[in-house]
């Protein structure tokens, strides 16, 4: 995958070295959204495998409206909701449950105790909510978020307030 230009990809001369390039470059933006839908049904694993493969599949379709991260994201996004969705139609418990704490402090033993509450307490939001509080913490702009989630952006302010209040009254408890 060449880039062109800054955040541009060029899809018809796509390499496999270039793929598995840009997977390794935005896979911890691949696991914290696989994190967040981690289930009986699907662990973190096998989301991310599936994430891949989507993105795999859907890159000749990329026509760099966007930028490759916020096209992860979406695919990522749109993977595990699919995914999620399945598994509420056919339930099944083979595998454990992986939580999102766990995952953090494997990949970053520098965490402190704190900032491992705080995901356990983001893991507790509803869908959406987990999703606009995800990528205001990696630092996208509420446009961004508008885009990554198909929001408005006065919508995007509004479940962020309220998902920060929320988190409020969890650390209160």
């Amino acid at each position: 995958m060449r880039l062109i230009e800054k955040n541009k990809i060029m899809t018809n001369s796509t390499s496999e070295q270039d793929f598995v390039k840009l997977i390794r470059e935005n896979e911890r933006i691949i696991y914290k959204v696989c994190s967040l839908y981690v289930s009986d049904t699907y662990t973190l694993a096998d989301l991310y495998q599936e994430v891949v493969c989507n993105l795999w599949r859907g890159l000749p379709k990329f026509r760099n409206d966007s930028s490759p991260g916020t096209w992860i994201y979406r695919v990522a996004l749109n993977t595990c909701i699919s995914g999620m969705r399945k598994a509420k139609r056919h339930p099944k418990s083979d595998y454990p449950v992986e939580e999102l704490s766990d995952w953090l402090i494997e990949q970053d033993n520098s965490l402190d105790e704190d900032i491992c509450e705080m995901y356990r307490m983001i893991n507790r939001l509803k869908t959406l909510e987990k999703i606009v509080v995800l990528l205001y913490l990696e630092e996208k702009s509420y446009q961004e978020i508008a885009d990554i989630t198909g929001l408005t952006l006065s919508n995007v302010a509004t479940k962020l307030k309220r998902a920060k209040e929320k988190l409020k009254e969890m650390s209160n408890l």
